[in-house]
């Protein structure tokens, strides 16, 4: 009996082998247009709305599917797949998209290499994460699109004086920075533009006022001449032998030196003007005259008393007096200029036509002064054609702003 039965067992064990051995078409590693999620639930390979790297079982299932929306990425070698089990865990291309696959890491396929798993046909490259040099090219930062000049290519500075644009000189230009008690002795008045030039230094202007009258007086005037660019200091008082002009000059150069103090750098100490009402305008006269730092001089209603100052300016300076014709100052302005020692460019410039009296340089006439400035501190040079000649603005032409006309000459240009 034991016989019969153990003959039974081994006549059915031959017969399962050999079923097992015949037909093997429904295993779940030889069709793998389906895979079980696990749950249950069939994978359509390609279909699904995740993507991930699966193994393939024929030619005809590798590389059949391009990396996109949904779709499966099949590993692109030469056909090579591993068959042995490996502890290898396939990592989803991303963990919202991950496909379920068997849990038993011998139930699993994976490509043999990393190179094996990757697309290989051209347009599958844009699936993979880009190296630095395969990234298409990106926006530059807002620095990197900053267009940056060699400085042969940058814009040079502007050169020479810093002027307000506005070239009328009958008009005030920029606002003006007006400081009263200030100097070197505390009397004087300081005046420059609020807005001081980045780029470009400031001319000086030194002005004098009459004899007994407070610098303040003249506010209109250093107003206008600073409103034109220039730096302006008025002085308490002038004796007429520069005795204050020089003092003054010394105190901006130390503000200029002074980095705490607005004029630092600011200031062309070799571009120094001098002008003065009356007295003030022998001040100027004899700062030109002994002064290195000055270069020019605008007299206003005013000349030498002994008819020779003029004659001692260097020829690489030049002097102007502008004047009344019914001024007191009239016989000395008209001497000085008609010394035959003067030989350095000078200009004679009266105003006629009305009562232009003592005091008409500095009020009605001041439109000279700024424009004679603006031309040898400021380099205009164009305006040699108000002055010198016979038929410029300061020549032969109606005071703007005033009855009367002006009636000028210059020699030695």
């Amino acid at each position: 009996m034991k016989s019969k039965l153990f003959k039974s067992m081994v006549l059915a064990s031959t017969l399962v082998f050999m079923n097992c051995g015949e037909d093997n078409s429904t295993s779940p590693l030889n069709n793998l247009s389906e895979l079980s999620s696990g749950s249950g639930e069939m994978v359509q390979i390609g279909e699904g709305s995740g993507s991930g790297v699966l193994p393939g079982s024929d030619s005809s299932q590798q590389g059949g599917q391009q990396p996109g929306n949904g779709s499966i990425v099949q590993p692109e070698s030469n056909g090579s797949i591993a068959t042995e089990p490996t502890s290898a865990a396939v990592e989803p291309l991303s963990s919202s998209a991950a496909v379920d696959v068997p849990a038993s890491s011998a139930d699993t396929l994976v490509p043999a290499s990393s190179a094996e798993a990757a697309p290989a046909s051209s347009s599958s490259e844009a699936a993979k994460p880009a190296s630095s040099s395969d990234a298409a090219p990106v926006a530059s930062s807002s620095s990197s699109e900053a267009k940056v000049e060699s400085s042969s290519s940058e814009a040079p500075k502007p050169a020479g004086i810093f002027l307000a644009e506005g070239k009328e000189e009958e008009k005030d230009q920029m606002q003006v920075e007006y400081i009263e008690h200030t100097g070197f002795d505390g009397g004087g008045i300081l005046a420059y533009p609020k807005q001081l030039s980045s780029t470009q230094k400031h001319a000086v202007v030194v002005w004098g006022p009459g004899g007994g009258t407070e610098p303040g007086a003249y506010g209109g005037m250093i107003h206008r001449l600073a409103s034109h660019g220039f730096v302006v200091i008025a002085l308490r008082e002038s004796p007429g032998n520069a005795s204050q002009g020089k003092p003054a000059l010394d105190w901006l150069e130390k503000k200029n030196k002074d980095p705490n103090d607005p004029l630092y750098n600011k200031l062309d100490m070799t571009k120094v003007g001098c002008s003065g009402h009356s007295m003030g305008g022998l001040e100027s006269e004899q700062m030109v005259i002994q002064d290195s730092r000055v270069i020019t001089a605008m007299l206003n209603n005013s000349g030498d008393l002994g008819h020779s100052a003029m004659a001692q300016v260097p020829t690489n300076k030049t002097i102007g007096i502008v004047y009344g014709n019914n001024g007191m100052e009239r016989p000395n302005a008209e001497a000085d200029y008609n010394n035959g020692g003067v030989k350095a460019p000078a200009c004679l410039i009266m105003m006629e036509g009305a009562d232009w009296g003592h005091g008409s340089g500095p009020w009605g006439g001041m439109a000279a002064t700024v424009a004679w400035m603006r031309w040898h501190l400021g380099g205009e040079d164009f305006r040699k054609a108000d002055f010198v000649g016979s038929s410029g603005k300061y020549i032969h032409d109606r005071i703007i702003g005033g009855d009367g006309n002006w009636n000028g000459k210059c020699k030695n240009f």
